[in-house]
């Protein structure tokens, strides 16, 4: 290979890692089609990780070294992972910090005709909502400048109520429930939602029969 041809590679290797620090600076972290579409190579990535000047979070998904991580960065990669998905449940509930219990995995909504990924790491749980379920009450919030999409509060309380409801009438489990009431009375006391925002969501979905007992009563004792 003569010199022209080597340093014209040279040229373009520096300029397509230059263009991946720029897109990560820019995005916090992307997936391997996101770098592709900016004409950055995965053979570059793959120079690029094993001289440390990324790191693979998971596969397919690249972060700089150094980045400082949120609390809520598990969050972040599910979002870039799941791009259609929204935190919903009790993922949305912690996020909101509306409860002190640790989900085990991160609870993300999808359309019912939605692909479903089979993502391991990090352990994330799939639920599947209607179209107007789906696209109601949903907040973006930046975490890591990745944009993630979250249900509100009052959207995250009448969603528990009604995965509860599911739990309880196949299961016969009444734990979800427990739960829905707990976020109800956080949700209530911290005024991160009214009643009415609340009684809006349940209504929507179907379950106001079941959600309005409980929440009279906390409206009653507030």
């Amino acid at each position: 290979m003569d010199l022209y041809h080597t340093t014209w590679m040279e040229t373009t290797t520096r300029t397509q890692e230059d263009k991946a620090v720029s897109l990560l600076s820019e995005r916090g972290m992307a997936r391997l089609s996101e770098f592709i579409e900016q004409g950055i190579t995965a053979t570059t990535l793959s120079r690029m990780a094993r001289k440390g000047t990324v790191v693979q979070l998971r596969r397919g998904l690249y972060q700089l070294p150094g980045a400082s991580l949120d609390a809520n960065h598990t969050l972040a990669e599910a979002a870039k992972l799941v791009p259609k998905g929204v935190i919903c449940l009790d993922s949305a509930l912690a996020f909101h910090e509306l409860t002190d219990r640790i989900p085990r995995y991160v609870w993300m909504a999808i359309g019912f005709r939605e692909w479903r990924p089979h993502i391991t790491e990090p352990p994330i749980q799939i639920v599947r909502f209607g179209p107007k379920v789906l696209n109601a009450g949903i907040e973006t919030h930046s975490i890591e400048n990745v944009p993630v999409r979250v249900y509100s509060p009052a959207k995250t309380i009448a969603d528990l109520f009604y995965h509860a409801h599911r739990q309880q009438r196949w299961y016969g489990s009444k734990i979800g429930l427990t739960n829905a009431i707990q976020g109800m009375k956080e949700t209530l006391r911290q005024r991160k939602a009214t009643p009415g925002e609340i009684a809006k969501f349940a209504t929507d979905a179907g379950i106001w029969k079941i959600v309005q007992p409980y929440l009279e009563a906390l409206t009653v004792d507030a």
